[in-house]
């Protein structure tokens, strides 16, 4: 069956409903699937299943090769912006002693120059100026209506006369941070973990590892929210860990004792097109303008 004229009718000076339906007009919900989210077991440096993992304080985890590389590289970062930023204050303090030299023989020069009165006070020693502070073929004749303006003008046609803008670097910090949480961030701080890998006779055939919790025994995925103890690094679900090991001061596994402050929850999965937590969902506020050409972009629904 044929569609309605009035859908297809495009000769309006307005948008009509379905043309907007069409275009994508408004905002434009969508659930992240699998594929935009980070497994648990991966690193969150190199998105692969992790070697030897590591988390920091705040249960960002990553492999221990990966993440002492990133502390490695940001301290060989911190080192040269701190050589960069010596040598510039290096620079800025001969500048300013050259500065203060050539102040010093200005006020000597202008005062020998008043007393004998040979030479007017606007030259210098070497006559390469005059009196605007131009050099050379760039000098200017100017009369005395024009010597205010030339003096506070920014010719930027003139070399002598350009602004200049110079490149300060600020003192860098010297402290190294996550590269995921953006806090800061030291080697001592971090500590390893240690998964329960299921061992049963239906998962020996299975060649992908698998992790319980070696409480309840519950397959850990990343619908699940996970506790791993900072004092011994076993990684617990967050059920078990607040029914018993905040109750009891003791790790399920190793009977050493811990505190509620030991208890790190791991942060879920995501990755640069989706962040951590629970916000599974992206939302995206399409407005149809001129020359949007939302169109071409977005295809049109089905009807």
């Amino acid at each position: 069956m044929p569609q309605r004229h009035s859908k297809n009718n495009n000769d309006l000076a307005f948008f009509t409903y379905d043309e907007k339906r069409k275009l994508g007009y408004g905002t434009q919900k969508e659930r992240l699937g699998k594929d935009s989210i980070k497994p648990f077991d991966a690193c969150c440096l190199c998105l692969k299943p992790f070697i030897d993992p590591m988390s920091c304080q705040k249960g960002h985890v990553f492999c221990k090769e990966c993440i002492l590389e990133c502390l490695l590289a940001q301290k060989k970062d911190i080192q040269r912006k701190l050589a960069a930023h010596a040598a510039q204050q290096k620079q800025e303090k001969e500048e300013e002693d050259e500065r203060l030299i050539l102040d010093k023989a200005r006020e000597l020069d202008a005062f020998d120059q008043q007393n004998h009165g040979a030479l007017p006070q606007y030259n210098d020693k070497n006559h390469s100026r005059d009196k605007n502070g131009f050099h050379g073929a760039n000098s200017v004749k100017v009369t005395s209506f024009e010597e205010e303006a030339l003096r506070t003008m920014k010719a930027f046609w003139l070399p002598s006369a350009t602004p200049e803008a110079p490149v300060k670097a600020d003192a860098p910090s010297t402290s190294t941070v996550c590269p995921e949480g953006k806090e800061k961030l030291k080697l001592k701080t971090l500590f390893p973990i240690y998964f329960t890998e299921d061992e049963s006779e239906q998962k020996k055939s299975n060649l992908d590892k698998t992790y319980i919790c070696p409480s309840c025994k519950v397959t850990l995925t990343n619908t699940l929210s996970l506790v791993a103890v900072s004092s011994c690094g076993h990684v617990f679900c967050k059920k078990c860990a607040d029914r018993f090991m905040a109750v009891d001061k003791v790790c399920l596994v190793c009977d050493k004792p811990c505190r509620e402050r030991n208890l790190v929850t791991l942060e879920k999965g995501g990755t640069g097109f989706a962040g951590h937590g629970d916000h599974l969902e992206a939302t995206d506020f399409k407005h149809l303008g001129s020359g949007s050409g939302l169109g071409l972009v977005r295809p049109a629904a089905k009807t």
